[in-house]
């Protein structure tokens, strides 16, 4: 039987600080990103927050809308590499990234993203699963996979339906840094805003005003070819995934981007 007061005594471990942090405001659930240590990476535990959250937002009478957020000055850099270069289950990430955009493309209740910093790969396709998204002056954009030897394989199962076919073509091909104006141009977020604030108050507001049926409704309306999608490609572009981690090569563009160096292909 265990001593109370031998563990009182020692001291109990304290549970670690959540990595995505909720409130509620007027029917909005606010899922904030706070792992500023990986610059909210798409870690196993992050994602793993995130569906918690977001399940428990679908669940409650009292939400509207979810609006997702970041700490920091990076909305999220993509997968954590840390994990990926580490990983002997090549497809669990893949197919843990898949679940986690499919549940935002399925929630009952619309989710908008507020982007006042840095997307990288990954974190694109938490944007492309969004059904609205406002993007400040300070945010950046990359599809950095190609560089790395990997592809943005699952995060298309969103994207490409949503975004413009020649700007895909060159995004995820050059690896190319763009802003909040050309994100908007080409499908990536719905409004590129001087101040994201300022831009999210209309589209907050009418959420409010919409109710659960009418919304849920009107989002599977939107959401229907992105489904369509998931239910096609998600088990092929997972494996695809997997096996590009797994290559000798992307584990080299991983290892140099960890160590600030650059891979022996580039020139």
């Amino acid at each position: 039987m265990t001593d109370a007061t031998t563990d009182a005594g020692h001291g109990a471990a304290a549970p670690p600080e959540p990595l995505v942090r909720v409130t509620h405001e007027r029917g909005i659930a606010t899922l904030t990103l706070d792992s500023p240590h990986n610059r909210n990476a798409l870690s196993a535990r992050l994602v793993a927050e995130l569906r918690t959250a977001l399940a428990e937002a679908a669940a409650s009478g009292a939400i509207r809308a979810v609006l997702l957020c970041h700490t920091g000055t990076t909305f999220c850099a993509g997968a954590d590499l840390t994990e990926a270069t580490a990983t002997d289950a090549p497809t669990a990430a893949p197919l843990g990234l898949a679940g986690l955009l499919r549940t935002l493309v399925e929630l009952p209740k619309p989710v908008v993203a507020r982007v006042t910093g840095h997307v990288r790969a990954g974190g694109l396709g938490l944007l492309g699963a969004c059904d609205i998204s406002v993007a400040g002056p300070d945010a950046t954009f990359a599809f950095t996979e190609a560089r790395l030897g990997l592809a943005p394989a699952v995060i298309s199962l969103p994207l490409l339906s949503r975004l413009d076919a020649r700007a895909a073509g060159r995004y995820y091909l050059t690896g190319e840094k763009f802003g909040a104006a050309e994100a908007a141009r080409i499908g990536l977020v719905t409004l590129a805003a001087d101040d994201a604030d300022a831009g999210l108050a209309p589209v907050l507001d009418g959420l409010r005003k919409g109710s659960p049926q009418g919304l849920a409704e009107s989002k599977k309306l939107v959401t229907a070819e992105v489904l369509r999608a998931f239910d096609r490609d998600t088990d092929a572009l997972a494996e695809t995934s997997a096996r590009l981690f797994g290559s000798a090569e992307a584990r080299e563009g991983m290892t140099a981007f960890l160590e600030r160096r650059a891979p022996v292909w580039a020139p």
